[in-house]
């Protein structure tokens, strides 16, 4: 598994819709409800326009679909290639990684780089919605679900606390993990990263507290509409910011991580520590992250997870998936 390039822009937050007046082709999926592989299963047939009857099954030693008339089990990547071939949209596997990283990149590589696809989605997303909130100035409402424009800027908060927690997570992990077997390799090949972070927080934490000084305007004060153009700019320069950091990073400092030369022991080490420094993303905004990724990105951020020692905090983490979807 592992290439991410190439294919449709469906987003993970596009997931199949609950629609009752759609009628959806019935697969069957029996495994052991406990296992790692048995939930990376049931999160890739979320993506997949089908109704999915689990079935719980303590004698099946590896998960099992059924559809119609075939049977199909194994490995997770011949139920993938199943999955793709009789619903091809969207991809779950694609044929080309691109770009300089294919799969004998390390997994922190690859953990950085998909972690980087989902703050900027969701970046452009906040930036987009910001955009639309100053159009309309609190004179007229968005979307009905969105509620009274104070309800709306309720939820702009929300959302963009959630990916601030990603983004401050993302950068101690960089400073705490993958900077330092950096350093060791050569000292101050970091510094200029470490530097752009420590230049982005004031921004990042200061658009915080625009929303908030928002939220308490009344929606028809001058000073309403000045704001919201205000928070759109600064969205805007941090989304430009954040863009050229992470491609800096990228093209300068990630490919130097092969010169490492991390075992896989060592590799599978790192996974874990990153995880442990970024507990948030990987528990209560784990669904929000996956939104950011397309569906062969989010299959590759799974393949890394499942290599991590703590079995049972993978599994929490893709039940936090499955329960909020069915």
């Amino acid at each position: 598994m592992g290439s991410c390039l190439g294919i449709s822009r469906k987003s993970a937050s596009e997931i199949a819709p609950a629609d009752v007046l759609k009628k959806y082709p019935t697969v069957k999926l029996y495994g052991n409800p406990n296992s790692v592989t048995t939930y990376y299963i049931r999160c890739a047939l979320l993506y997949k326009p089908v109704t999915v009857n689990f079935v719980p099954s303590d004698t099946h030693q590896s998960p099992a679909v059924e559809y119609k008339s075939d049977s199909v089990t194994g490995s997770v990547d011949s139920v993938l290639r199943y999955l793709d071939l009789k619903f091809p949209e969207p991809k779950l596997l694609t044929g080309s990684i691109g770009g300089w990283y294919d799969e004998t990149t390390p997994f922190v590589v690859w953990l950085v780089i998909l972690q980087h696809r989902s703050m900027m989605w969701h970046l452009e997303r906040m930036g987009r919605w910001a955009e639309d909130l100053a159009a309309r100035g609190g004179k007229a409402r968005g979307d009905p679900a969105m509620g009274t424009p104070r309800m709306e800027v309720r939820k702009f908060a929300r959302g963009y606390s959630q990916l601030l927690e990603l983004m401050l997570e993302h950068a101690q992990m960089e400073e705490r993990v993958v900077f330092q077997i950096l350093e060791k390799a050569d000292r101050g090949l970091s510094k200029a990263a470490n530097e752009e972070h420590a230049r982005d927080l004031p921004m990042m934490n200061g658009i915080k507290e625009d929303i908030k000084s928002i939220g308490v305007l009344d929606s028809g004060h001058p000073a309403y509409q000045d704001a919201l153009c205000n928070l759109s700019t600064r969205l805007k320069t941090l989304k430009e910011r954040s863009k050229k950091h992470f491609e800096e990073e990228e093209k300068n400092l990630l490919p130097l991580m092969e010169a490492a030369e991390l075992s896989k022991a060592q590799q599978d080490k790192v996974l874990d520590q990153c995880l442990d420094v970024m507990h948030g993303t990987h528990s209560h905004l784990f669904r929000f992250f996956m939104e950011g990724l397309l569906p062969p990105d989010a299959m590759h951020y799974l393949d890394m997870l499942s290599r991590c020692s703590d079995q049972n905090q993978v599994s929490t983490m893709l039940r936090l998936i499955i329960d909020k979807a069915v």
